[in-house]
């Protein structure tokens, strides 16, 4: 498949006008299901709006809408315009105001965007970040203009940017071309065998990659059936997603590692009345590193309403990849590796033990990309042995956007080097956090996420809402590991039976020791805009609030 994603949008929509591409759940409000025909008559009322605003093809167009239709006819308006959309995340009540608004600032005069379309309630906050001579601030449309003219737009020009999550994230506009999306699309289709039989269910965010192309572009290009929730709905209620696979019998989903957890122990029996989940052929995990344990839980809960182990499935994904690098889990079981903790500490290598750590596989290279794990000096290493995971494919991002210097940095001889860390067996890649999350204690290595998948497991703790780095000893001028648990109860006995589970169950599987452990009250922990915990973030916190900067 070939073209612009606007091409692909107006063939649907003239060679199926009626056909459902997009239906909309909005919790306690009526659902709304959008057709094709639909879905080009309200975008190009968009891209009529954003073309009289003076938005010209190749400008960028910011898009900051909760859930909803404005959200979708946004989106799709603005490619229809021929203009660069970025959906970004919108204030919600777990992001810190001020924080939100100086990002918004710098990104802004970064990217100094043509036009933004948001909603009433965030219009003034933005408006007045906007150059009122360059930029136009556009609200949901209250009566119904004029349609506009699709642009005509090359394949190889830049179809949107994808602004990540992390600590730097939205000084990182990832660009991506319409060829390299649809070389992803088609790629990462074959290898879940996606087919029109599939009905795509999803509650991610549009802003995030996952969201955005998973559980968006993919099926909306793809012309397979959408049911598209609100993130911050299905934060109160997770049962909707499983109703909604249910009802609609929905194929795929996309979640990452802490929504297993989260859904295994927030959803109750009670609202799973009359849920079939035999129709769920995949649930696709893509956060790195994925967790045994969080699938086992995972299956172990929804199994009497008919989930089964063979839809349990990874991925290692990226923006800067358009999304998926990996792909594991369909057609035949997930690898589990179960290696030595301290060889893999000391020595980076993850050599076959048991008892050991095990390890979940993201998968498999997708037949376009290319992977290897290199050392600090860009030499590729042997099978086994931890390094940093590098790629190249057809479907890399053109740049970072108005960042030459970050483009630089992250790509060399072809090559993108991902920051993250990982090893190889045979064909399967297994990814064990962050290069920069890595926490060095002595000389050895110590992997973040294999903290928090022991504390996650000590009862007392809330699964999925622990945090573990690295802070400063300048006595011995090394790190110490710390870890911030989230806990329930107030009392002392309960919670120094549970401070002292967490440190001896470290001790035992890893042989390391936790000198700084802090059991904090529900809501303590940082999340990113994506919804994964920020170590960054949640490790500032704690030197602030505990002075363990100067310990």
């Amino acid at each position: 498949m070939r073209g612009t994603l606007s091409e692909r949008i107006l063939a649907h929509s003239r060679e199926t006008p009626d056909r459902l591409a997009i239906r909309l759940l909005h919790g306690q409000r009526p659902e709304q299901a959008i057709t094709y025909g639909h879905l080009l008559e309200e975008s190009l009322r968009y891209a009529g709006r954003l073309e009289q605003s003076g938005v010209k093809p190749g400008s960028v167009v910011l898009i900051i809408h909760p859930h909803g239709a404005d959200l979708v006819f946004g989106f799709f308006g603005t490619l229809l315009a021929g203009a660069i959309p970025s959906i970004l995340p919108y204030p919600t009540e777990k992001l810190d105001p001020v924080h939100y608004r100086q990002s918004m600032e710098a990104l802004f005069q970064l990217i100094k965007p043509r036009a933004v379309l948001t909603y009433s309630g965030l219009g003034e906050t933005l408006g007045s970040l906007l150059d009122p001579h360059h930029a136009s601030l556009l609200l949901p449309q209250l009566g119904r203009g004029a349609l506009g003219v699709p642009a005509s737009m090359s394949p190889r020009d830049i179809a949107l940017l994808q602004h990540s999550s992390g600590t730097t994230g939205l000084q990182k506009g990832v660009a991506l071309s319409h060829t390299a999306i649809f070389n992803q699309l088609q790629s990462y289709a074959e290898a879940i065998d996606f087919s029109a039989k599939d009905v795509v269910v999803s509650w991610l965010p549009l802003y995030h990659d996952m969201g955005l192309i998973a559980g968006f572009l993919l099926p909306v290009l793809w012309g397979v059936p959408l049911v598209l929730m609100s993130p911050l709905e299905w934060v109160r209620a997770p049962q909707m997603l499983l109703q909604a696979v249910s009802r609609f019998r929905g194929t795929l989903s996309w979640l990452p590692n802490f929504a297993y957890n989260f859904c295994a122990r927030k959803i109750h029996a009670s609202a799973l009345a009359g849920v079939d989940l035999s129709c769920w052929r995949a649930v696709i995990n893509c956060s790195e590193p994925v967790s045994v344990r969080s699938h086992e839980v995972f299956l172990e809960r929804f199994a009497p309403w008919g989930f089964r182990r063979e839809a349990l499935a990874a991925s290692y994904a990226m923006a800067e990849n358009v999304f998926a690098v990996t792909q594991g889990g369909i057609g035949e079981p997930l690898t589990i590796d179960e290696v030595d903790p301290k060889g893999l500490a000391t020595t980076g290598r993850a050599e076959p033990a048991s008892p050991g750590v095990r390890l979940l596989s993201s998968g498999r290279t997708l037949r376009n990309v290319e992977v290897k794990i290199v050392d600090a000096n860009g030499d590729s290493l042997p099978s086994r042995q931890v390094g940093e995971i590098a790629l190249r494919s057809d479907c890399m991002l053109t740049g970072y956007y108005l960042r030459p210097d970050l483009t630089e940095k992250a790509i060399r001889d072809g090559w993108y080097f991902t920051g993250d860390l990982g090893y190889r067996v045979e064909n399967d890649l297994f990814v064990t956090g962050r290069s920069k999350d890595l926490i060095i204690v002595g000389g050895r290595n110590i992997y973040p996420a294999d903290l928090e998948e022991i504390v996650n497991e000590v009862e007392g703790v809330h699964p999925g809402r622990v945090v573990a780095f690295g802070v400063p000893n300048a006595e011995l001028e090394t790190e110490d590991v710390a870890v911030v648990a989230e806990v329930d109860t107030e009392d002392e006995a309960a919670r120094r039976q549970i401070l002292e589970a967490i440190r001896t169950s470290i001790a035992r599987q890893t042989d390391c020791v936790a000198r700084h452990i802090h059991l904090v009250d529900s809501r303590w922990l940082i999340k990113t805009s994506s919804g994964k915990i920020s170590r960054h973030a949640n490790r500032e916190k704690l030197l602030t609030e505990k002075g363990l900067a100067t310990s």
